[in-house]
């Protein structure tokens, strides 16, 4: 039997995973990947003309790379990629992040400690002791705190999606009637966790990921997150890249898809440049793998009529924000958390980690000069808000200025008290994601590749994977998936449910590709939620009932 083609298009995670999975089960794959280099926003690139007599460019990022021990999908796929002596493949490269701080201006850092309940009650007294007594809260700003959380997790999937993806998170924690303290802390954190503004986030998605991230933390063996154990092309993605390559993948670097063709119903070719040669480019299936502004350009009336769900597309990619990374490189390593640090008090949202405490295989001296010692690699999550040095936010700064701010508001939130974590004679270098193009002829700067955000009514235009193009489907964050969040981990999800559409619609016999349900806190929530779907069912609201009470 003639294994089908699937044409993939878009390299990053999202293609990655589905050529992946699709190559295991026998498919022929190619992929084109507008990039140089494979992973799309998860990729690691190196500073250039920064390596020096012979050693290897610096590595910058788009962003550091967090692996929430919610994660499943990657994780699953990371374990299937082999990496020399490692058991779990790729997977063996993730090392536990035990701390999760919160740097402020008027008081040392607090860190997120763990200890594991053994009761809703103590889950309820736990949650509140890591908010309690440090960062200026009531006992009552607390509880509410706590309490909605609690109803996040215990409310069903219907009522999360009918309700709460339609509801904003500012309002679902009553955040107008609260002090300016409370805004600080809990809307602070949802800015930098899923850079989304509080006011427009829906409830559905900050709610779950937040509450799963104190569920993981509190966890036998809970933490934070994970992180890699190097950078990030190193320890992940070339290995992996060889290995799709190894399964059979055609993989096209430097290949930019220039259009889609759809006539009478379905998808009969595409239009591929690549390294200055344009052609066609057929297969019996396509996969989109396009993040959500791209995808948007490729809408055309003919693919919309095909499948009026993708008419939806471009006003989908109106929700988009900025996210991106910038790495301060040093001459003498400052460890600072073991692992990530949110800057509350920062004014452009700032979420950073101290990356060498996490690379204990990799010499840094065999990088740039061979001066550099350590890595501070930082997230900005607010473009709009105006900095401290300049009155000025970081859509309209040049990347000169973006430096010297966000260094002045990492110093601002670390060097309190008398303590100096950060020395201006420390810093060595630096690298802004290249993404960020600043200033244009306007005066503000482009991003190439922001982040979707799931504000409120958006869950109805998201699309599937599965289209009704017969041979059509979607695969990237913006597809509606269980993890309901724009991550490497969703877009892995969506690949997942492509391909097993695909299977569906060749009448393949390949077993399916396993799917994770999220946000379920553990089976002593079970009752609660099956109580809250009878009463949702019944047009009723959530009325927070206690069932159970051991966890376990």
């Amino acid at each position: 039997m003639i294994s089908k083609k699937v044409v993939i298009l878009g390299g990053g995670v999202a293609g990655m995973s589905a050529a992946h999975e699709l190559a295991e089960r026998g498919f022929s794959v190619a992929v084109y990947e507008m990039r140089g280099l494979p992973g799309g926003k998860a990729r690691s690139m190196a500073v250039p003309g920064s390596g020096k007599q012979g050693r290897k460019d610096l590595p910058g990022e788009h962003g550091f790379r967090f692996f929430p021990r919610f994660y499943k999908h990657i994780i699953d796929t990371m374990e299937r990629i082999p990496y020399g002596d490692n058991l779990r493949g790729v997977a063996d490269n993730l090392i536990e992040g035990t701390r999760l701080g919160l740097a402020r201006t008027d008081g040392p850092p607090v860190e997120f400690l763990t200890e594991f309940p053994t009761s809703i009650t103590d889950f309820h007294a736990l949650v509140k002791s890591i908010f309690d007594n440090h960062l200026g809260l009531t006992e009552q700003e607390v509880e509410l705190y706590v309490e909605r959380l609690y109803q996040v997790m215990t409310s069903c999937d219907e009522r999360r999606i009918a309700e709460y993806q339609n509801e904003a998170w500012w309002d679902f924690i009553d955040a107008d009637r609260q002090s300016e303290n409370f805004r600080r802390v809990f809307t602070g954190m949802t800015r930098v966790l899923v850079a989304a503004k509080a006011r427009e986030a829906n409830t559905a998605t900050v709610g779950a990921v937040g509450a799963q991230i104190m569920v993981d933390m509190v966890m036998p063996g809970g933490s934070a997150d994970r992180l890699l154990d190097g950078p990030t092309n190193e320890v992940w993605l070339s290995p992996w890249h060889a290995y799709l390559e190894q399964l059979g993948v055609d993989y096209h670097l430097e290949a930019k898809v220039e259009h889609i063709r759809c006539e009478n119903g379905v998808i009969t070719g595409v239009t591929v440049t690549e390294k200055g040669e344009t052609f066609e480019v057929r297969g019996d299936y396509y996969i989109a793998a396009f993040p959500v502004e791209v995808m948007a350009r490729f809408i055309t009336p003919e693919l919309a009529e095909a499948d009026p769900a993708l008419a939806g597309i471009p006003k989908l990619a109106e929700n988009v924000d900025w996210m991106n990374g910038i790495q301060f490189y040093l001459k003498r390593d400052v460890p600072i958390i073991h692992g990530h640090m949110i800057y509350m008090d920062s004014p452009w949202a700032l979420t950073g980690v101290s990356q060498k405490q996490f690379w204990p295989e990799f010499d840094l001296s065999e990088y740039g000069d061979g001066q550099v010692q350590g890595i501070i690699s930082v997230d900005v999550s607010d473009w709009e808000k105006p900095g401290l040095l300049y009155g000025k936010p970081a859509k309209l700064c040049t990347r000169e200025e973006i430096k010297n701010e966000v260094w002045a508001q990492l110093k601002m939130s670390l060097n309190v008290n008398g303590r100096v974590v950060l020395e201006d004679d420390n810093l060595h270098t630096w690298f802004l994601d290249e993404d960020i193009h600043t200033p244009n002829p306007e005066g503000a700067a482009v991003n190439l590749e922001p982040l979707l955000v799931n504000k409120i009514h958006t869950w109805a235009i998201r699309p599937t994977a599965d289209t009704r193009i017969p041979n059509l489907f979607l695969a990237s964050d913006y597809v509606r998936t269980h993890t309901d969040l724009a991550t490497m981990e969703g877009a892995n999800e969506a690949a997942r449910h492509a391909v097993n559409a695909i299977i569906d619609r060749s009448g393949s016999d390949a077993r399916k590709c396993k799917i994770w349900e999220m946000y379920q806190f553990s089976p002593w929530l079970s009752l609660n939620r099956l109580h809250d779907k009878k009463r949702f069912e019944e047009g009723l609201p959530w009325d927070g009932k206690i069932f159970g009470g051991v966890l376990g």
